[in-house]
């Protein structure tokens, strides 16, 4: 091959390299503008704005059934699990101790009646004599001072039967409590309701005498309290009375609904973060819902269908100035027709982690652009950086 041959092949390969090259730069992805922005299409669609906490469940009702005396478990009549009628027999401590303590009780008072007796006829006989000598001292048969003595022993009787008649009382008040302390050897359940935990065994000795010993609980799971730690920046999102759904893990989907009865006032700090206590009723008459189970919890603030959105990492700043009743004012940028980003103020109402619903200022079918993390925001086309086609 000659060198002219060479030269003209060579040239041909350059040229075809060259627009080849040329082509390629400057043809652009769909998806972006001549300035290298990500472009979004308003569109219609639907919007659910959300505050999200983890919470767990435990029974809205349920008590801590206790002992009020110590003894022996004699026999525990439930287990875990049964179901228990309010007034069914629980368990039973030994009473045989409590039992011997009336029949003492019974016996001082059957004594102390009898000293009432006693002073009974006493006081009678003071009272007979002290009369006879009133008489025999009007008729000056007896001195002065045997009618005041006699008047003195029937004011010493009557005080004595007081004071017997005082006793009796206070043995009696002491045998109604030991007979109370008997009935509480029978401990029986408070409600209607599930057995879910028992505290001890038959044969294990409980004391009551500085704290109540707990026997077992009882719970109704007819309906379930899920307690949510909200952290103190969406608290002010959150009202009682507001729509919650929630899932379990193992739920396949499944939800289940409710609404805030109470938003505790006392937080708790958890490394550093003040979270709130969030209580929120759920019915659970299929006994799906177990105590101890692990909430993902959804509070909605609102919901919207068929409105038009746009991806929330469109919206740039705010702008206090154009707020309205309507919904929160905030700038982004739309595409013009010489291809230069201008900013545009849209009204925002419901929002969530990726989209916003559009109140005002954008239609279905307008673009907006969003900006990628490693560029700017410029406001005029004479600060925006000039860039090769195709973002190059």
């Amino acid at each position: 091959m000659t060198i002219s041959k060479k030269v003209i092949i060579s040239v041909i390969v350059l040229a075809l390299a060259g627009g080849g090259t040329y082509f390629y730069m400057s043809k652009e992805p769909s998806s972006k503008s001549a300035d290298g922005f990500t472009i979004a299409t308003a569109s219609i669609g639907s919007i659910e704005s959300l505050v999200t906490a983890q919470g767990t469940l435990e029974p809205k009702t349920y008590v801590d059934v206790g002992a009020q005396v110590s003894g022996q478990i004699k026999k525990l009549h439930v287990a875990i699990g049964d179901n228990v009628k309010a007034g069914d027999l629980m368990a039973e401590i030994d009473s045989k101790t409590y039992e011997s303590v009336i029949a003492g009780d019974e016996a001082q008072l059957a004594q102390l009646e009898a000293q009432k007796q006693e002073k009974q006829a006493t006081v009678a006989q003071a009272q007979r004599d002290m009369n006879r000598n009133k008489n025999l001292v009007s008729a000056k048969a007896i001195s002065k001072s045997v009618y005041d003595q006699s008047q003195t022993d029937y004011e010493v009787a009557k005080a004595q039967l007081a004071a017997i008649e005082a006793q009796i009382k206070q043995q009696q008040s002491t045998l109604e409590k030991d007979k109370t302390n008997l009935t509480y050897t029978k401990i029986f359940a408070p409600f209607d309701g599930t057995v879910v935990d028992l505290a001890v065994k038959e044969g294990e000795t409980v004391n009551a005498n500085q704290t109540t010993p707990t026997i077992g609980r009882v719970a109704n799971l007819d309906v379930m309290t899920a307690e949510a730690q909200v952290a103190e920046a969406d608290i002010p999102k959150l009202k009682t009375g507001m729509n919650v759904y929630f899932t379990t893990l193992g739920s396949d989907g499944r939800r289940w609904t409710g609404t805030v009865r109470q938003i505790l006032p006392t937080p708790t700090t958890v490394n550093d973060v003040v979270l709130y206590n969030i209580l929120v009723d759920v019915e659970n008459t299929d006994r799906a819902l177990m105590s101890g189970m692990t909430t993902q919890m959804f509070f909605e603030k609102g919901s919207a269908k068929d409105v038009v959105t746009i991806p929330a990492t469109a919206l740039l700043r705010r702008d206090i100035t154009a707020d309205t009743d309507k919904g929160t004012a905030y700038v982004v940028k739309v595409p013009s027709a010489d291809g230069t980003p201008s900013d545009k103020t849209v009204i925002i109402g419901l929002s969530d982690r990726s989209s916003a619903e559009v109140v005002s200022g954008l239609n279905a079918g307008d673009q907006v652009i969003i900006p990628s993390a490693t560029m700017s925001t410029p406001t005029t086309k004479t600060n925006m950086p000039r860039r090769m086609p195709g973002g190059l």
